[in-house]
Formats: C-alpha cells, structure tokens, sequence
C-alpha cells in the first residue's frame, strides 16, 4: 500500500484536500456553533484554542505518515463544512482507518459524508492498494454506528474500557472494517448513485 499524502478528491458533490492552516479560518465557525460535533472523541473541540491545537497535531502526523486530514467541501453549498481523515496508518499491513470525522449540522444527513466516505475508500482501495479500511467508534454513539453499518461497516467487535475521554470517562469502542474483496459489491450496490458520478484525483503538491 502507497498513501499520496497530498492528494485531493473529488466529484461533482464534494471536494477533499489536505487540511493546512489556511482552512482555519473557515472550519472555526462551525466548531464555535456546534461545539459537541466531537463530543464522542476524546480530543477538545469547540474552541479557537482546541482548532488550533487539532490542526497543529494532525500537521505534525502527517509529516510522520501516521494521519493524514482533509477539509471537505460542499460544492452545493460552495463552502467548507468540516474535516476527515485517513489514521492510523499502516503500509506494511496495507490498512488503515476512515475517522476524525465532523460536518457542521447544516451538513449533516445531506449525502455529503457518504460521498466523502466512497471518495476515501475508492480512492484507498483502488489506487493506494489498500487491502482493509477500519472505522471505529464509541459505544454510545448510534447515530455513527448507523452511518457505519449504512455504508457496509462488518461489525467486528467491542473494545471494552478502550479509551479514555476528556471528562475522566472511558469509552468502549466498537470496531468495523471493509476489506478488499468486499469493496466492488458496496460499491456497485450501496453507493451505486454515487458511483456513476465522475471522480477526480489530483496531486497538488
């Protein structure tokens, strides 16, 4: 597997590019407004502070190959509405992992994170050789086991006492995967739609 750490996808729904500081100004409002969108991870968010501590690290991961962050793009809307990454980051075992994901509410339930999500697996599978893509989540947070399970997520299992959040608590975590084998039947069925759009891959580096 060969992660191109500067890629940008996209079809005629979304645009993702690699997030950088100049998306700070942009990606503030919504964390101001809606400072619970992360409110099932352990990182701080909904303050100038914690995006600037957010991008800070990711930026500092993404030098390490371990993390690499996108800003995401409503075309229809012509504006920035959050941010997703590829983590936890393995080339030698050809996996990794879809998560840190956050849209504004205005966003959210649009189609906008299922063409974010078939964008990054099409593009994990298909042209970095990808063999297995993870997405992982707490226990408490149906709304994103759903969105996982809808866009064919294999249940495989609860980490009991995983991770520790910000308030002293410690999540369990539930974990899914795709594999390879199973990527062209998802493709073809669940983002059949989304499949027919057409995509593009740049590298602006």
């Amino acid at each position: 597997m060969k992660l191109d750490f500067d890629i940008v996808l996209e079809n005629d729904k979304v645009r993702i590019e690699p997030l950088h500081w100049e998306h700070f100004e942009f990606l503030l409002p919504i964390s101001n407004s809606d400072p619970d969108l992360l409110k099932f991870s352990p990182a701080e968010f909904g303050t100038e502070q914690a995006l600037k501590k957010y991008i800070d690290n990711t930026l500092k991961l993404r030098k390490q190959h371990l993390k690499c962050t996108f800003a995401i793009f409503d075309k229809e809307q012509n504006e920035f509405a959050g941010s997703t990454s590829f983590m936890n980051i393995s080339e030698v075992d050809e996996r990794l992992e879809i998560g840190s994901t956050w849209l504004g509410t205005k966003y959210q339930r649009s189609g906008l994170n299922k063409n974010c999500k078939y964008l990054l697996m099409q593009y994990a599978f298909s042209k970095a050789k990808c063999k297995r893509i993870e997405f992982k989540t707490d226990n408490r947070n149906s709304q994103s086991k759903k969105s996982i399970e809808a866009i064919g997520g294999k249940y495989e299992g609860l980490l009991r006492s995983h991770t520790s959040m910000l308030d002293g608590f410690r999540r369990d975590t539930v974990c899914y995967s795709i594999l390879l084998n199973e990527w062209t039947e998802i493709r073809k069925t669940i983002f059949k739609e989304i499949d027919i759009l057409q995509t593009t891959v740049k590298d602006h580096r």
